[in-house]
């Protein structure tokens, strides 16, 4: 079952009638900045999960 092209002109009018031309963009922009703040947030994760394996390979070391 495959939606046709009528039906998805109908959803998009639809879309468009709810929240209006000028609110689209501002979800647009909304959507973006969340996904940014997700990226830098993994990033984060990732710097800091390397950080700490680093300094506990660095403690066992030391107490051999």
């Amino acid at each position: 079952m495959s939606l046709s092209v009528w039906q998805l002109v109908l959803v998009a009018l639809l879309f468009i009638l709810l929240f209006g031309r000028g609110r689209i963009p501002a979800l647009m922009g909304d959507l973006a900045q969340g996904i940014k703040s997700f990226k830098q947030g993994i990033s984060d994760d990732d710097t800091q999960g390397g950080q700490s394996a680093d300094k506990s390979s660095a403690d066992t070391i030391d107490k051999k």
